[in-house]
C-alpha cells in the first residue's frame, strides 16, 4: 500500500500538471471499488477547475472550485497517473478524466481496493476517513512530547503504535520500520516501556526518513508508481524492510523478521535493542 512517502511524491507530481486544468470528462469504468463510486461523482466534477492538489495521510486531494474537493486513496494496488490522451486505455484503468489540454488522469488499479469520492471542502474533516486521523509528522505540533504522550497511554509494541493513522497520519510498515531502524528500537518494544529519550529519537527520525524517502520518490516493489508512471527509488536505500537475511549497512549482522500482529517486521539485532 502507497504510504506517505508515495503519496505525497503523486501529489508534488501531479500538482504542477493539473492546477489550473479544467475537468473536461470523467469516465467511471468500474465503480466496484472498496466503496461503489457514487453514480453522481462525474456530473459533480465535469467542468470544474482544479486549484490545488493536496496530502492528507495517504489519501490524495484535489481542491476543485466550488468548495469542492475530490479524495483519492490508493488503497494495495493503485496508481493516479497524468497521461497522454492517445495512450491506449489498460484493462483496469477503472476512472479516467480527459483535461481541458488533452491529457489524462487515470486511476488504475487491479485489486479495485481503492476509494474515490466527493465532497465539500465544509465536509472534509467530518468525513469518517478524515476526522479520526493524527497529527501529519511534519506537523510542527509533532514532536517528542506528542509522541511520548501517546506512547504513554498504549500497551502496544512500538511498531503497531507509530502505523495507528490516528496517531501518525500517513505513516504505514515500510518507513515504521526504517525509522526504528535509525532509532535504534526494536520493533517489538512495548511502547509504554521506552523512556522517554528513546521515543524522542523515533519522534526526531519520522521526519527525517519520510523526507528522504520523498527525495527518491517513495518505494517501487510492484504496483507503486508516481504522477508520471515511475518507479520509486528508496527501495535500493532500506535499510531492514525486505532484508530478511541480508546484511546491516552498518555493522554487517544478519537483518531479522519477526511477525509483529498480521504483519512482518525486520529489524538488526545488533543495533537495535
Amino acid at each position: 500500500m502507497p504510504e506517505l512517502p508515495e503519496v505525497e511524491t503523486i501529489c508534488r507530481g501531479l500538482r504542477p500538471l493539473v492546477s489550473g486544468r479544467r475537468l473536461f470528462r470523467v469516465e467511471v469504468r468500474e465503480r466496484r471499488l472498496r466503496s461503489r463510486v457514487a453514480p453522481g461523482i462525474p456530473s459533480r466534477l465535469q467542468g470544474k477547475a482544479v486549484l490545488g492538489v493536496e496530502r492528507r495521510g495517504k489519501y490524495i486531494l484535489f481542491l476543485l472550485e466550488g468548495e469542492t474537493v475530490w479524495l483519492f486513496h490508493l488503497g494495495m494496488s493503485g496508481k493516479l497517473i497524468h497521461v497522454a490522451g492517445g495512450r491506449p486505455r489498460e484493462k483496469h484503468d477503472h476512472i479516467i478524466v480527459s483535461l481541458d489540454n488533452g491529457h489524462e488522469l487515470r486511476y488504475h488499479d487491479p485489486r479495485r481496493f481503492g476509494l474515490s469520492l466527493v465532497v465539500s471542502r465544509a465536509g472534509l474533516e467530518g468525513l469518517a476517513q478524515i476526522r479520526n486521523l493524527g497529527l501529519e509528522p511534519f506537523d510542527p505540533r509533532f514532536n517528542g512530547d506528542y509522541l511520548y504522550a501517546a506512547s504513554r497511554a498504549s500497551r502496544r509494541r512500538i511498531r503497531d503504535l507509530l502505523i495507528d493513522q490516528r496517531i501518525v497520519a500517513g505513516l504505514g510498515n515500510i518507513y515504521a520500520n526504517e525509522i526504528l531502524f535509525n532509532a535504534g528500537v526494536r520493533p517489538t518494544a512495548r511502547a509504554w516501556r521506552l523512556g522517554r529519550a528513546r521515543v524522542e529519537r523515533i519522534a526526531e527520525m519520522i521526519p527525517e526518513v519520510l523526507q528522504a524517502a520523498i527525495r527518491w520518490c517513495g518505494t517501487s516493489f510492484s504496483d507503486y508508481r508516481d504522477a508520471e508512471d515511475g518507479f520509486g527509488e528508496f527501495q535500493n536505500h532500506l535499510a531492514v524492510y525486505d532484508r530478511e537475511g541480508g546484511k546491516c549497512r552498518v555493522c554487517g549482522a544478519t537483518i531479522k523478521r519477526v511477525a509483529v500482529g498480521n504483519r512482518s517486521a525486520f529489524y538488526c539485532p545488533a543495533c537495535q535493542k
